[in-house]
């Protein structure tokens, strides 16, 4: 081969493995570049992925608030402690089935209580307290704070005199502190935290000595331990009342509970106070009051039932008045001269007896007014027309106005507490309102009735009580409105 041909020959051969070296490292160079894209992108969500990891999602993190109830009667669901202990028993049984066959009991105490309930929870709360226990007004005075008993028990909490001086309530002519809402319910409370501390903290057993007292529920305790038998409150041998009481407030909180499936129609009851506390430094009288800041003078003697004369004289310095109503009186307060809220008549309760003790034969007044006749008064008093005329010594049906009557009256029992009071306040409602029939229409309910003649709905239903539950068209309705 020459030299020249051999020339050429390697020179391709350079030439081809040349290019074979240049194609070999191309394609290193690009797998190379290829396969280290994907180390790049890995290292480039990596951090985020981790990140992800880390970050637990915002609701495994929070745990919902518990919602605050809006009705009092849920509220005091949540804190009922006493249902443990209720068990089965035929005796709680006995009194569930009473309070199902009789739904209007609980309804109509719900109604008056709907002025308390929030406040005397709230201090139940505050002593972590059984929530049951906001339920023993209802069966003490089916939360009338006007009810007394013939034992001379008085008030929310039926406080007989001497229990109730021994925790501060005093009793003087124009003032029962048993009646004062705050005080007593202050006052049952401390008694009940001494009752639960004597028996261990066995809340049935303080619940038996607040009604048969604490010597009785120890004595039955002592004579058990004697006879080697269970000293428990249901083993007890304790007198017949107050062997249904405990049941009976057991009993109480299970309907509450669940009120549909014992056909009660509980109305909700706002839970927000329902009261504020004004504080006044002068004597006055509360029809004065009401008619300052506009409220209905019926509502301001229940939330101040303590002044038996309806003159602030001798309680505390300050008056229980609607919250949406106090900031108004405290303003007219301010601007007001002492004599403007004095009245010029005498200081007389609607009803004055002869004493504090409401003995039977106790002897009241009541002082005619313009419209009055005898019959009316004596259907309004609960007594006959002749007894009327004869206290009296009335020979016809001839009034005057001004005239005082004096009418006697038995010694009332629980039972009839209420009716008493309610005639009493439907007289004067008779005489300080005009009075008017109402035809229900179709559509009407308590709640537009009411707003349409500006009055109350609780006072609807006291001037009208037997139009039952539910209105219906064509029914005739009592309405006291002002002039």
């Amino acid at each position: 081969m020459s030299s020249s041909i051999r020339r050429s020959v390697q020179s391709d051969t350079l030439t081809r493995l040349a290019q074979a070296i240049a194609v070999a490292v191309s394609a290193t160079l690009a797998g190379c570049q290829s396969s280290g894209q994907v180390p790049q992108n890995d290292a480039a969500h990596t951090p985020n992925i981790a990140a992800r990891a880390k970050q637990k999602p915002v609701w495994l993190n929070e745990k919902p608030s518990p919602q605050v109830p809006q009705d009092v009667w849920e509220r005091m669901r949540q804190g009922f402690q006493l249902q443990e202990t209720a068990g089965v028993n035929p005796r709680i049984e006995q009194q569930r089935l009473w309070f199902a066959s009789n739904p209007s009991f609980l309804e109509n105490a719900g109604e008056r209580g709907s002025l308390y309930i929030h406040y005397i929870v709230e201090r139940l709360e505050e002593r972590n307290m059984p929530l049951e226990l906001a339920l023993l007004p209802v069966i003490e005075s089916a939360y009338n704070p006007m009810a007394y008993s013939r034992a001379n028990a008085v008030g929310l909490w039926q406080f007989i005199p001497s229990t109730g001086r021994y925790f501060n309530l005093r009793q003087t002519r124009f003032y029962d502190g048993r009646r004062d809402i705050t005080a007593s319910t202050t006052a049952a409370m401390d008694y009940l935290t001494r009752l639960h501390d004597m028996f261990n903290g066995d809340w049935l057993l303080a619940l038996a000595a607040y009604n048969a007292g604490e010597g009785t529920v120890s004595r039955a305790i002592e004579r058990n331990e004697k006879l080697g038998l269970p000293t428990d409150y249901w083993n007890l041998p304790l007198p017949s009342e107050t062997q249904a009481y405990v049941p009976k407030l057991l009993a109480l909180s299970q309907v509450v509970m669940a009120p549909d499936a014992y056909g009660v129609n509980l109305n909700p009851i706002a839970n927000e106070p329902y009261f504020k506390v004004v504080e006044i430094n002068q004597r006055m009288d509360l029809s004065k009051v009401a008619a300052v800041a506009n409220i209905d003078e019926d509502e301001l003697f229940q939330l101040n039932p303590a002044f038996k004369q309806r003159t602030t004289i001798d309680g505390p310095q300050h008056l229980l008045v609607p919250t949406s109503k106090a900031q108004l009186l405290t303003a007219s307060l301010s601007t007001m001269r002492p004599e403007e809220l004095i009245s010029p008549r005498s200081l007389k309760p609607v009803f004055e007896t002869a004493d504090d003790s409401e003995v039977e034969g106790a002897r009241r007044t009541y002082r005619v007014k313009r419209g009055d006749n005898l019959a009316q008064i004596a259907k309004a008093n609960n007594v006959e027309t002749k007894d009327l005329q004869r206290w009296n010594k009335l020979s016809g049906n001839k009034l005057k106005v001004g005239q005082t009557l004096v009418m006697q009256d038995a010694k009332p029992t629980k039972a009839t507490t209420g009716k008493r009071i309610n005639t009493v306040v439907a007289a004067n409602d008779r005489n300080q309102k005009k009075q008017t029939q109402y035809k229900v229409k179709q559509g009407d309910s308590l709640y537009v009735v009411a707003k349409r003649f500006n009055v109350e709905m609780q006072h609807l239903k006291r001037w009208n009580p037997s139009m039952g539950k539910a209105l219906k068209p064509g029914q005739m309705l009592t309405v006291y409105s002002p002039h």
